[in-house]
């Protein structure tokens, strides 16, 4: 394989603008499918493979397939846009080496606009910008554009023209080539090449002008020529995008309509253009000792691969693959680095949607899927044991929970295998009993999360599963700093137990990545260094349950300052318990409080009902942190409760008549007022008090 001709891009976008159909037209102009189908059509759009993708009109799996443009090959990887799903788009974004970020040409930056910027910045994945729909009333490039540059920090770039807008949309000018370009035929497929229309040949130069100074800021050559008011080459132009692209420095923006079949293709000739093939990529990877060394695209070094998304098959787990380093091949054995295992490849495919085409081998810059091999999402596989391991991705924590029980014990079983595979599958999706009260509890992202994981229940294991309300994941958290000096002393014949701590526990800030910290400030040995980290695992061990109302604890820093310790009864066990018994008793004085999750919310409302929406929100506890009009449509952002919002989307929708839509992400964790508190600690204990 030509690793020059190769491209891994995946889609991104907020909901609804328009990534499965824009995918299902780069399908059909690449010659992979035949015919084109829509979102919400009757047979559902190619990369919505599952049912409930087909009969809701959403993307719930990423979906992966490969096509063939200008003698290149790109692996393309269509991601869901709702908040509820993203950790397909982290697991994608963190394998793939280039992505298209798709924006509404009417709604511009949206909520998940900036949630997927900030997972393609988290691993540095160069990016090209599409402003999609430009057939609907109300499409603005331009403002596309400020927002861009506003809202995500990026150097946005015009790189075309559109010829009309709205109902009038026909086409776009090439600003590099000064060209403009049709879609004609029934599909739009063939691209017709004619001189820009006279109306249009001031704005286009004035546009060009634009483009080329802004250009000039990476490339001196490009400067030096504009100031001397010298002519400049295609040539240099797409060279200097393509530098300042890999370097994501710039962001060069397209336009056009995915479902009027217009201006598709220029974007699919940008792609294989401007953005990275795998060897235009650094990857990185740690030995055991934590060195890091680079990983080359070569099929003759060592095979380096990351698992990153785990599927359960009809015929066995399906393991999603992309090869850093080597060659992987068919009846091969490699290692998983994690487990230290050995394990045999049986069977290499290919993916196109929910087909399969089988294959012998791939190799370094390819992603593919495997059959057969048990591994977890994030497992790193390489050709020798203990070689090396690759950075694992991030996995956001989930925010919302729900008991479920099957409806009869004969289904017991297999509401148990379908808990198992989803969380094997889905790293934010757990699946848990509690203690007391002896439910199912399922956690997730959000309320469609978990809606989806039940309906899949009943439809694919034929369990009809009861589902209690949704409960909030809430925390504890310190409000003060509490000193603790405690002794462990038990004598039963033979040798006791002894440990002694002093210290203290402090109030971490909020912005403090880790929920728990421990420090030793003991000197002179007064605790044994062996002791020390049974200390730590003791506080640790402790922060499942607070004494509050049995949440985790959050936001804690133990310090171990003193203590003292017994010759033959001190132990990592005594050190273990004392720790427990110590933190349990010492966090009560600390004043701890609860904490609740803080979504960030943003709606879109026809402009008169949006004193209805504000003062509903209002009266949900919810804070209003910027409203904005975009013709007459109120897009109002602001934080809301996490408990507050259960069922909103019907009540959003009976204020609105229908038209009200909205979008929720976690955002943080925030102090319960005082008087809810003690609701939430009442309704608490009765729920164990009725277990019990």
């Amino acid at each position: 394989m030509d690793l020059t001709k190769l491209r891994n891009i995946g889609i991104s976008a907020h909901i609804d603008s328009g990534k499965t159909t824009l995918s299902e037209r780069i399908l059909f102009y690449a010659g992979r499918i035949h015919r084109m189908q829509e979102v919400k059509g009757d047979g559902g759009a190619t990369m919505d493979h599952m049912d409930l993708e087909r009969e809701r009109g959403i993307t719930i799996t990423s979906a992966a397939t490969t096509v063939e443009w200008q003698d290149h090959q790109i692996n393309l990887i269509d991601t869901p846009g709702h908040v509820d799903f993203t950790v397909e788009v982290e697991r994608s974004l963190r394998v793939l080496d280039g992505a298209v970020l798709v924006l509404c040409a009417v709604g511009g930056v949206q909520s998940q606009s900036i949630t997927v910027d900030r997972q393609m910045k988290r691993y540095h994945v160069p990016r090209l910008a599409f402003v999609n729909k430009m057939d609907r009333t109300g499409a603005d490039p331009h403002r596309c554009v400020r927002d861009l540059k506003e809202k995500l920090d990026a150097d946005a770039i015009l790189m075309q023209l559109p010829i009309g807008k709205e109902d009038k949309f026909q086409g776009v000018v090439d600003l590099v080539r000064q060209k403009a370009l049709y879609f004609d035929g029934r599909n739009g497929e063939k691209v017709r090449e004619e001189e820009v229309p006279a109306a249009m040949q001031a704005e286009v130069a004035a546009a060009r002008q634009h483009m080329l100074e802004a250009l000039s800021m990476y490339s001196d050559e490009l400067m030096e020529l504009l100031l001397a008011e010298e002519p400049v080459s295609e040539e240099l132009i797409h060279s200097v995008v393509k530098a300042a692209v890999q370097q994501q420095d710039m962001t060069p923006v397209f336009i056009g309509s995915a479902y009027k079949n217009t201006a598709v293709q220029p974007l699919l000739d940008a792609v294989v253009r401007y953005l990275p093939s795998p060897l235009d990529r650094q990857v990185k990877a740690r030995t055991l000792d934590g060195s890091e060394f680079p990983l080359e695209p070569d099929p003759q070094k060592p095979f380096v691969g990351m698992a990153f998304k785990i599927v359960d098959d009809p015929y066995g787990q399906l393991t999603f693959m992309r090869i850093y380093q080597g060659r992987l091949s068919k009846g091969e054995n490699y290692y998983n680095q994690r487990t230290q295992r050995k394990e045999r490849i049986g069977r290499l495919v290919r993916i196109h949607a929910d087909k399969k085409e089988e294959i012998a081998g791939a190799e370094a810059g390819d992603i593919i899927a495997v059959m057969g091999i048990d591994s977890a999402s994030g497992d790193t596989y390489a050709g020798e044991n203990k070689y090396c391991t690759l950075e694992r991705m991030f996995v956001p924590e989930p925010v919302i929970k729900m008991a479920v029980t099957s409806s009869n014990r004969e289904t017991a079983d297999r509401l148990s295998k379908a808990l198992t595979r989803f969380t094997k599958e889905d790293p934010t999706f757990r699946a848990s009993t509690d203690e007391e009260t002896g439910d199912t509890l399922i956690a997730g992202m959000g309320e469609l999360h978990l809606e989806i994981y039940v309906e899949r229940m009943r439809r694919e294991y034929g369990v009809e599963v009861e589902v209690g309300a949704p409960k909030v994941s809430y925390r504890e958290a310190p409000t003060q700093t509490a000193t603790y000096d405690f002794r462990h002393k038990k004598q039963t014949g033979g040798s006791g137990q002894f440990a002694h701590i002093k210290g203290k526990l402090e109030v971490l800030p909020e912005d403090a990545p880790e929920t728990f910290e421990f420090e030793s400030a003991v000197v002179g040995g007064r605790v044994p260094r062996e002791y020390i980290p049974s200390v730590e695992k003791g506080f640790r061990e402790s922060l499942h349950k607070g004494p509050v109302a049995g949440f985790p604890i959050v936001g804690v820093k133990g310090i171990l300052e003193d203590g003292s310790y017994h010759e033959v009864d001190s132990s990592d066990m005594a050190f273990q318990i004392c720790a427990r018994n110590c933190f349990r008793e010492t966090f009560l004085a600390t004043k701890p409080v609860l904490l609740e999750p803080i979504m960030k919310i943003e709606i879109e409302v026809p402009t008169h009902f949006q004193g209805n929406v504000v003062g509903d929100l209002t009266s949900r506890r919810g804070m209003i942190v910027a409203t904005e009009m975009k013709g007459n449509t109120a897009t109002i952002e602001g934080e809301i409760p996490l408990a507050e919002t259960f069922g909103y989307s019907t009540d959003l929708r009976s204020m609105t008549q229908g038209q009200g839509t909205f979008t929720m992400e976690f955002s943080k964790y925030r102090r319960v007022p005082a008087s809810i508190q003690q609701e939430v600690i009442a309704e608490r204990k009765a729920q164990l008090i009725g277990a019990k």
